[in-house]
């Protein structure tokens, strides 16, 4: 289930942000600001492609809860929408793992 969607304006591009129920749900669960995933899609200079999953991943360091954190947001792109599934802290050792694996392969 798809809903709530969101404006991004990257590079005269418009696109349309969308919360899947499953983020929605780990945003609560987690206590993560609603308005989190849009900033770190925005303001991210990671982006990879996963190749296990098939999705896409921007990873972004920023303060939650009174702490410095990295967080990976995952996401899937749809010609002019962007559909964010999920959203957690990432350590540093399982982002340079992914990466070294080749699991993570830069995008953008």
């Amino acid at each position: 289930m798809l809903d709530n969607p969101r404006h991004f304006s990257n590079d005269g591009l418009r696109m349309n942000i969308i919360y899947t129920a499953h983020l929605k749900f780990r945003l609560k669960v987690r206590n993560i600001p609603s308005s989190l995933p849009k900033k770190i899609f925005k303001e991210s200079k990671e982006h990879y492609y996963d190749s296990l999953t098939g999705h896409y991943v921007a990873v972004h360091k920023l303060e939650s809860n009174n702490k410095i954190r990295e967080f990976a947001l995952t996401y899937d792109k749809k010609k002019d929408v962007i559909e964010i599934i999920t959203i957690h802290p990432i350590k540093a050792y399982q982002k340079i793992t992914r990466i070294n694996s080749g699991r993570w392969q830069k995008y953008e």
